[in-house]
């Protein structure tokens, strides 16, 4: 198999079992077909950046997963075989599946995946066959809610009571401060050293795909190009590389981030990053998609969350939600500007005015209007947003 120069095998199984912390990136549901081991060459998950790949069983396992475990591999890869009452494709009986995720332990697989709802019966099955080199992932949804934070400590409990070497957790959220509960059995269980892997579906969930690596998550999901994701808010690889930087992000990162309805075509996070890299700051700027601004600012008070630009429908609502408003920004009656003092306090800003003056300044004196036409085109403007 040919390896990209620079590039590595993983050899030890300290890297195997290390958590994220922005290093380890799973490429989700990629068909044996295209699988690094089906065409030779790792080139593309390489480039990429995927550490893991998950090679997601079809229809014939026994013809697929020689091609997908083939050796030498310069990958780990996680096996599913995902029933179709969790999603997936399979829907014959648990042994015969059961039974291709064995093989597959023996094939030498780093990760097998089974479902929380038949983790006893599996390893009823497996009667202590299972190699230790494959680390069994196991794996509970819910398609609906995010549930309490101790409800998803009690699932996690559940899991590891299984035999589980990693547990694994995504639920679905209603709005985007369903994602804080998450990031509380994350920090938890990083605390108590307990691998897991903890996500947030739907696009209000999107954050949780990369500010798992700030709290400890064993690993995220990408897909390796757009129309490629198995879920509607999956980022690309490259996304998370090179727009997130989460390779950067652990627990001192700070967060900053956009917050409107929609935000999903900000270009806010492009720029912001990459303004955050090049002068060494350790932070990531993220969409927000919030429907309750209040709600929002209240659940995510934490120090770590600093600062944020507020966009459509918030920009009047904010004005409401800090506890000091510059008064330029009063004037106006809408805030573009977050700034979390040291204190906690919320300190708002707006800068669209600023920023349109300073292009409307720059514009005239390129048509050579004298200096006291700007000020009047500069007071007819504040007069406007004023009254707006």
């Amino acid at each position: 198999m040919r390896v990209p120069p620079g590039s590595h095998a993983y050899t030890s199984a300290a890297e195997l079992n290390a958590p994220l912390r922005g290093k380890l990136i799973c490429c989700s549901q990629v068909p044996p077909a295209t699988a690094p081991s089906a065409n030779g060459d790792c080139s593309d998950f390489y480039a990429g950046g995927v550490a893991v790949y998950s090679g997601l069983l079809w229809s014939t396992p026994c013809r697929d997963l020689p091609v997908l475990l083939a050796q030498p591999r310069s990958l780990p890869v996680i096996v599913t075989y995902r029933p179709n009452w969790e999603g997936g494709q399979y829907a014959g009986e648990d042994e015969p599946r059961f039974e291709a995720l064995l093989l597959a332990m023996e094939l030498g697989a780093e990760y097998v995946d089974v479902e929380f709802k038949v983790a006893d019966k599996f390893m009823k099955y497996l009667s202590g066959k299972k190699p230790q080199n494959c680390k069994l992932i196991i794996s509970a949804y819910d398609y609906k809610t995010t549930p309490s934070v101790h409800e998803l400590l009690n699932l996690v409990a559940q899991i590891r009571a299984t035999g589980a070497d990693i547990v694994k957790i995504e639920t679905t959220a209603a709005d985007i401060v369903d994602t804080s509960r998450m990031f509380q059995v994350l920090a938890h269980c990083h605390e108590k050293q307990v691998p897991i892997i903890g996500l947030v579906r739907k696009e209000h969930g999107f954050i949780s795909r990369i500010i798992c690596a700030k709290y400890g998550g064993y690993l995220t999901f990408a897909s390796l190009e757009n129309g490629k994701e198995s879920t509607t808010e999956q980022p690309t690889v490259a996304d998370l590389i090179n727009k997130y930087k989460i390779r950067q992000i652990g627990p001192d990162t700070k967060v900053f981030g956009i917050i409107g309805n929609p935000v999903s075509h900000s270009k806010s996070p492009i720029v912001q990053n990459q303004a955050f890299r090049s002068v060494g700051f350790d932070a990531v700027f993220l969409p927000f998609l919030s429907d309750d601004l209040v709600q929002f600012l209240y659940t995510f008070s934490a120090p770590d969350y600093a600062g944020f630009s507020c966009t459509m429908p918030h920009k009047e609502t904010a004005l409401r939600c800090c506890d000091d408003v510059d008064p330029i920004a009063r004037d106006i009656g809408a805030i573009n500007t977050i700034i979390r003092r040291p204190d906690g306090k919320l300190v708002g800003y707006n800068t669209d005015y600023s920023g349109a003056i300073s292009a409307i300044e720059d514009g005239i004196r390129g048509c050579h209007v004298p200096p006291f036409a700007i000020l009047c085109f500069a007071d007819l403007y504040m007069v406007h947003i004023t009254a707006f």
